[in-house]
């Protein structure tokens, strides 16, 4: 997944930070912002006060480590991405079921025309799964 897949579902020093903890696995705030810092002027307190918020959202945790606070983050970058996608999609599904269903295929065949294959498949498990219930 990259950026873009999340572009504007988080603000951009929150993406800048959750790309830094994905890539580097758990750090202090501080090293975070000296990491964040090396690409562009931004305070500690605002990188500390955004981790805190993305802590609050769910998005990172945090634990004492030496007594420095370590923070990391609670989804994997693809797990992230999948809740994002599940709640957006549901969103677009709830507005026109037909439109969303065929923007979502015509997007897939764009991007990646493999992945339809994919998702015939997925399609097929689904719908035996609930001829098995039903």
């Amino acid at each position: 997944m990259n950026n873009s897949t999340y572009k504007g579902m988080l603000g951009t020093l929150e993406q800048e930070i959750m790309d830094t903890l994905w890539a580097r696995g758990g750090m202090s705030g501080r090293a975070v912002h000296e990491h964040i810092q090396k690409s562009r002027p931004v305070a500690i307190t605002t990188v500390l006060t955004v981790m805190e918020r993305l802590r609050k959202k769910g998005l990172l945790k945090k634990a004492k480590s030496d007594g420095v606070f370590i923070y990391e983050t609670s989804k994997t970058r693809d797990e992230f991405a999948r809740t994002l996608s599940s709640r957006l999609f549901k969103d677009v599904l709830d507005i026109s079921t037909g439109s969303a269903t065929a923007c979502f295929v015509d997007a897939l065949a764009e991007v990646d025309p493999d992945e339809l294959k994919r998702l015939d498949l997925l399609i097929k498990k689904k719908k035996k799964e609930l001829e098995t219930k039903g």
